[in-house]
């Protein structure tokens, strides 16, 4: 009997001690490792070209970015491509030669219109005021209405056309009776300054470059200067934003994270170190320290996603226009062409717009 107690005895403690065992396993598997967590945070890129255009509106936050350091912080070795010329970005973006980009969010709607697989990912800034018209040396307006019958060179399909037009409603202009020409904003600076228009619709380091060559600003999407009504105005809204194609977003989700926080930094080291960015900033945009501060303070630069922005994308009014000027065909959904997730993991407090709320 004594013989057989010893062997239940011994039974039950190897019984506790497989028990003991699988406990502390099912415990280690519950658990993620320390290294797990840092690999799903590992960058799945950690070189790459970020597009962008050579121009205060867009790509300040980026240039910031890159000369500070701030995309290094973040394991990056970024490669800044600044091109000259904004427009031809939604080529590149279409024919696969930029993945990953800084551009309006206008264009992204053209994009989407066109089933560009494209999303917009953060915004950076809201720059309606840089998209203006300056008047040539010698033109004097009494009135909104003098605008009518002018001669002004703009490129077609410009985003500041929509600021026109809306000027032209609130004031009674007939906007279809101004003579609009297509011209490139650099080549319709040079015909203003030779008197051969009698204003120049584009965007910055333009208008800034006109009125400083004795030209007067007459409006942007943000101010009016025009005699009836002087200050500010809301006949435009257009942001800067970071896009992504969708097979960029769905391989890199990680690595466009890392880029969103370098450009948070960028951004917050521009709006508390304006003087020292713009020292930073002038000799790579091109531009004079004066001229630039000009077109700084005409920028809001804020990666903010309120209910400007949020209903403005989504608004009729910006559709119709650009299915009227053949700048898209179809008008698509505004979720359609945004994915805040990732902004959401990094920074929630940047979404405010009522309808992205939980």
């Amino acid at each position: 009997m004594l013989k057989n107690l010893k062997w239940q005895y011994l039974i039950i403690i190897v019984m506790m001690t497989l028990m003991a065992c699988s406990n502390n396993t099912n415990t280690s598997e519950a658990q993620s490792p320390p290294g797990d967590q840092e690999e799903s945070e590992e960058l799945e890129m950690s070189e790459l070209t970020l597009m962008g255009v050579r121009d205060p509106q867009i790509s300040a936050a980026q240039i910031i970015a890159d000369e500070l350091g701030y995309f290094e912080e973040e394991g990056l070795d970024v490669t800044n491509h600044l091109i000259e010329n904004g427009p031809e970005m939604g080529s590149m973006i279409a024919g696969g030669s930029a993945p990953i980009s800084l551009m309006s969010n206008f264009l992204s709607i053209t994009l989407k219109s066109s089933d560009v697989p494209i999303n917009v990912v953060a915004v950076l800034d809201q720059m309606a005021g840089t998209q203006a018209m300056v008047g040539s040396e010698n033109l004097e307006l009494e009135s909104a209405k003098d605008l009518e019958g002018l001669t002004i060179g703009m490129p077609n399909g410009a985003e500041v056309r929509y600021a026109i037009e809306s000027m032209g409603e609130e004031l009674d202009v007939d906007v279809d009776k101004i003579n609009f020409v297509n011209i490139g904003p650099s080549d319709g600076l040079a015909a203003l300054q030779r008197g051969d228009l009698d204003a120049l619709a584009a965007w910055e380091p333009f208008i800034t470059k006109g009125t400083q060559a004795g030209g007067e600003f007459i409006l942007s999407g943000r101010e009016s200067n025009l005699p009836e009504l002087k200050g500010d105005v809301n006949w435009l809204s257009v942001h800067s934003t970071l896009m992504a194609t969708d097979e960029f977003l769905a391989e890199n989700p990680n690595t466009i994270k890392a880029i969103i926080r370098a450009l948070k930094k960028g951004t917050d080291y521009i709006n508390e170190n304006r003087e020292d960015a713009i020292t930073t900033l002038a000799p790579i945009l091109r531009l004079s320290e004066s001229e630039l501060k000009e077109i700084m303070n005409r920028n809001v630069y804020s990666m903010e996603v309120d209910n400007t922005y949020w209903n403005e994308s989504n608004s009729e009014g910006i559709m119709d226009y650009f299915m009227r000027v053949g700048n898209i065909q179809s008008k698509p959904e505004v979720t359609s062409y945004h994915d805040f997730s990732l902004l959401q993991e990094v920074f929630p407090d940047l979404i405010t717009a009522d309808e992205l709320q939980n």
